[in-house]
C-alpha cells in the first residue's frame, strides 16, 4: 500500500493531522468535564461551610428536617440548582429521601459513595469522573447524633450535551483537514520524487562499478547536493579505503590503552585479543592457551559461548565473578563479520570499589528503615491500644499518649538529623563565616548550662580552663553543637555519681577540647566503626537514652567542615576520652 514515497508522505500529512485533530479533542473534552467537576466542588464547599453546617445543625435540633429544608432552599442561587442539578434532605440511618426539590431524579436515588460517607458521619465529597453523575452530601447532627443528611446531586446532563457539540466541531474540522492534507501531500511529494528518480539512475551507474560515471541531477535543492557527493565519493574512495586501514590501527592503539580489559575471542572458543588491562585484571601469566568455556569455569562465572551464539547473541550478558580479592564484571557481547556473527567481545571492569560503595548504600537505607520502623511499630500498637481503651480511663490514655508523643519526638529527631547529614554530604549545610571567640569562655559557658542536666544524675561535671584567653577562628554555632554533642553523650553513659571532665589546651597552632568521663566506655573492636551512620555500640541502651546513632556522624563531618578533628580514645568499663581540635 505504501510502496512509494508519494503515497507516504500523503499518509504521512493525513497521521499528524488526525494526531493533531484528535490531542486537541481529548484536551479539550478532558478540561471541560475537569473543570465542571472542580467547579461544582468548589461551589460545594464555598456554600457549605463550618458556619453553615452549624446553623443546619441547630436548626435540626429545634424544628427538624423542615428546618434543614427552609436553610437550603435559601442557598438555591449558590448551589446552582437547576433541571439538571437538584438538592434532598436524606435519612442518616436509612438514605431514605425525605425531602426533594426533584420527586423525579430522587425516585431511584442510589446509595453513592459520598451518601454512604455522610451516613457514617463524614462529608461525602468525592468527585469521580467516571460516573455519570457529581454528588456532595453534608452530615447532619440532631442533638449530638447524626440524623439528616443535606445531599446535592447534578446529572451531568449539561456538561455531556456541551461535550458533544465540541465533538461534533472537531470532526468537521478533521475531515476538511485531511482534505486539504491529501491536496498538499500529493503537491509536495511530486516536488521530491522526480528529481529521486533521476538520482536512482545515477546509483546504478556507481553500483556497476562505473566511479566516474555519475548524471548530475539539476536541482538546487538537497537533492541536488547529493548528487555531488556521489561526484565526490566516486573521486575519494580510493583513499577512504587506506582511511580505513589507518582507522583500524588506531582502533588497535585505543584497545591497547583503555582502562578497562577487552578480550576477543572467534567461535572456536580461541582468544584472537586481549589488551593490557585484561591482562592484569584477570590474572594469569599465560595466555596462548586460554581458551572461552575453560576460563569462565575456570573463575565460576557461569557461561559458555553457545550461550551467547545461539541463545542470547543479540543482547549483552553480564557475569560478576571474584578474582584475587576484587569483584571483576565481564560484560559479553557478540560481534559481526560479513553479516554472520564473528565471535565474542568481552569488556571486563574491576567494580570492587561501585560494590563496596553500593553495600554502604544498602547498609544506610536497611539502617534507615529499621531505625524509624521501631518507633512506628511502637506508635501503631500504643495506638490501637488506646483505641479499645476504656474513655474513663484519663491516666493510662495520658500515658500511651506520652508513649506517641515520645516516638513521633524521635522519628523526627531522626529525620532532622538525616536532613544535616544530607546537607553536609551536599555541601549546603550553611557554615556562617568565622569569628573570632575566647574559647575558654565559650566552654565554660556551655558546661554551666549543661550542670544541672549532669546534677540529675548526680554527677560531676567540671570545667578546667585556663584564665588565659584562648582565641580561635570559627562557626561558634557549629561548634557548640560539637560540644554539647559530646557532653550529653557523656552525660548519657556516665553512671550516676559518675565524673565528667572538660578541658581545655594549646598545641601549636591548635586548641583541644577534651571531654573525658567514667563511665561505661567503648569496647575496642567497636572504635573503628564509632563514627558510622546509625551505628550503636549498645544498640538498646541508646535508643533507651533517646539516641539517634547520627550524632557522632554528623559532629565528625561538622568538625571537618570548622578545619578540625574529632578523635575518641575509650576503653571498656573505664570511661571514654573525646578530642576535638579546633585552628587556632
Amino acid at each position: 500500500m505504501f510502496k512509494n514515497i508519494q503515497t507516504k508522505i500523503v499518509a504521512i500529512f493525513v497521521l499528524v493531522i488526525l494526531s493533531v485533530v484528535s490531542v486537541i479533542g481529548t484536551f479539550l473534552t478532558t478540561n471541560i468535564v475537569k473543570l465542571y467537576n472542580d467547579e461544582f466542588s468548589t461551589m460545594m464547599e464555598q456554600v457549605f461551610t463550618s458556619d453553615l453546617i452549624a446553623e443546619l445543625e441547630k436548626s435540626a435540633s429545634s424544628v427538624g428536617s423542615n428546618g434543614l429544608w427552609d436553610i437550603v432552599s435559601s442557598y438555591i442561587g449558590p448551589l446552582g440548582i437547576d433541571t439538571y442539578r437538584f438538592y434532598s434532605i436524606l435519612d442518616a440511618k436509612t438514605g431514605k429521601v425525605l425531602k426533594t426539590s426533584d420527586e423525579n431524579k430522587s425516585a431511584n436515588l442510589e446509595k453513592s459513595n459520598n451518601i454512604i460517607l455522610a451516613m457514617s458521619g463524614k462529608q461525602g465529597n468525592i468527585i469521580n469522573t467516571e460516573k455519570s453523575y457529581m454528588d456532595y452530601a453534608v452530615p447532619i447532627n440532631k442533638d449530638g447524633s447524626l440524623s439528616y443528611i443535606v445531599y446535592v446531586k447534578d446529572t451531568k446532563n449539561e456538561i455531556n450535551s456541551i461535550t458533544r457539540n465540541v465533538l461534533f466541531i472537531m470532526i468537521e474540522a478533521l475531515l476538511f483537514s485531511i482534505l486539504i492534507a491529501i491536496i498538499l501531500g500529493l503537491f509536495l511529494s511530486r516536488t521530491i520524487t522526480k528529481p529521486i528518480t533521476d538520482l536512482t539512475k545515477s546509483a546504478e551507474h556507481i553500483a556497476s562499478g562505473e566511479f566516474e560515471v555519475v548524471d548530475n541531477v539539476k536541482s538546487d535543492d538537497e537533492i541536488g547536493i547529493l548528487s555531488n557527493t556521489f561526484n565526490y565519493m566516486s573521486s575519494t574512495l580510493k583513499d577512504t579505503i587506506g582511511e580505513v586501514k589507518s582507522e583500524k590501527n588506531k582502533v588497535e592503539t585505543i584497545l591497547q590503552n583503555m582502562t578497562d580489559g577487552v578480550l576477543a575471542f572467534n567461535l572456536s572458543g580461541d582468544l584472537i585479543h586481549i589488551n593490557p588491562e585484561a591482562k592484569k585484571l584477570i590474572g594469569r601469566n599465560f595466555y596462548d592457551d586460554l581458551k572461552f568455556d575453560a576460563f569462565f569455569k575456570e573463575i565460576d562465572a557461569d557461561i559458555s559461548i553457545g550461550n551467547i551464539i545461539y541463545m542470547h547473541h543479540e543482547d549483552k550478558i553480564e557475569r560478576e565473578t571474584t578474582i584475587g580479592g576484587r569483584i571483576i564484571k565481564f560484560t559479553f557481547a557478540s560481534f559481526n563479520m560479513e553479516n554472520k556473527i564473528g565471535g565474542i567481545l568481552v569488556v571486563v571492569h574491576d567494580i570492587t570499589s561501585q560494590q563496596k560503595l553500593e553495600n554502604s548504600r544498602r547498609e544506610f537505607v536497611a539502617n534507615v528503615s529499621h531505625e524509624l520502623r521501631t518507633p512506628l511499630t511502637t506508635v501503631k500498637s500504643y495506638a490501637e491500644t488506646l483505641m479499645d481503651m476504656p474513655i474513663d480511663d484519663k491516666d493510662m490514655q495520658n500515658k500511651f499518649l506520652g508513649t506517641i508523643a515520645n516516638e513521633a519526638d524521635r522519628m523526627t529527631r531522626i529525620v532532622k538529623d538525616l536532613l544535616t547529614l544530607s546537607s553536609l554530604d551536599e555541601g549546603q549545610y550553611q557554615i556562617k563565616p568565622f569569628e573570632r571567640i575566647n574559647l575558654s569562655e565559650f566552654i565554660t559557658d556551655i558546661v554551666e548550662r549543661m550542670f544541672f542536666t549532669a546534677k540529675q544524675k548526680h554527677q560531676s561535671l567540671t570545667c578546667s580552663a585556663s584564665n588565659k584567653p584562648v582565641f580561635v577562628m570559627t562557626d561558634k554555632d557549629k561548634l557548640e553543637q560539637v560540644v554539647i554533642n559530646i557532653i550529653s553523650n557523656a552525660i548519657k553513659y556516665t553512671h550516676e555519681n559518675g565524673k565528667i571532665e572538660v578541658s581545655i589546651d594549646v598545641v601549636y597552632k591548635d586548641a583541644y577540647i577534651k571531654v573525658r568521663d567514667n563511665g561505661i566506655g567503648i569496647p575496642a573492636e567497636n572504635l573503628p566503626r564509632i563514627f558510622e551512620r546509625f551505628y550503636r555500640v549498645d544498640k538498646a541502651r541508646s535508643r533507651d537514652t533517646g539516641g539517634t546513632g547520627l550524632g557522632l556522624a554528623i559532629a565528625k563531618q561538622i568538625m571537618t567542615e570548622l578545619g578540625g578533628n574529632i578523635i575518641i580514645n575509650s576503653v571498656y568499663g573505664e570511661g571514654t576520652e573525646v578530642i576535638l581540635s579546633v585552628p587556632l
